[in-house]
């Protein structure tokens, strides 16, 4: 048991507990209900939950999102269009995003999945100095697609 300026009253009974919180003119509130014997704290509740919601809010400014963009490509992309793309992802991947490379194919392009598999690989091998791929490139339907992390591979030897 905690009383309202923080000292430590020790182990009370709850009849006890709840009549010196009443005489306070507090709430008895439970802080620690998984402790043995649980912990109590008289404390004004609706003061207390602000407080809890404000720590919540607090501690939620201090972490990074990750956001995926999207790198669409197809079998036949050419060159330069592929350096632009290249280019885009590397941003994305400077801003700390991740980057999902997808390549789509249609028609006649599924009979060759190789021409596609050659420019996804392309893609991750430019962009190995600064991106990991997170697992290798899989095909789900008519798309390869594989995500690239920020973060390159540590060379060893």
């Amino acid at each position: 048991m905690i009383d309202k300026d923080g000292n430590q009253l020790g182990v009370l009974t709850m009849m006890d507990a709840l009549s010196r919180a009443e005489h306070a003119g507090l709430d008895l509130v439970e802080i620690a209900p998984s402790a043995d014997p649980p912990v109590c704290k008289i404390v004004d509740f609706g003061k207390y939950q602000y407080q809890q919601t404000k720590k919540e809010k607090e501690s939620k400014k201090h972490q990074v999102k990750v956001k995926v963009k999207e790198v669409k490509v197809k079998p036949g992309t050419d060159d330069h269009d592929l350096a632009t793309k290249l280019r885009h992802a590397r941003e994305f991947i400077a801003k700390g995003n991740k980057v999902k490379i997808t390549c789509t194919y249609r028609g006649r392009e599924m009979a060759r999945p190789e021409f596609g598999m050659k420019v996804v690989r392309g893609l991750c091998e430019s962009l190995a100095d600064v991106a990991t791929p997170e697992a290798p490139p899989k095909l789900f339907g008519r798309a390869l697609t594989v995500v690239l992390a920020p973060g390159a591979k540590k060379k060893i030897g």
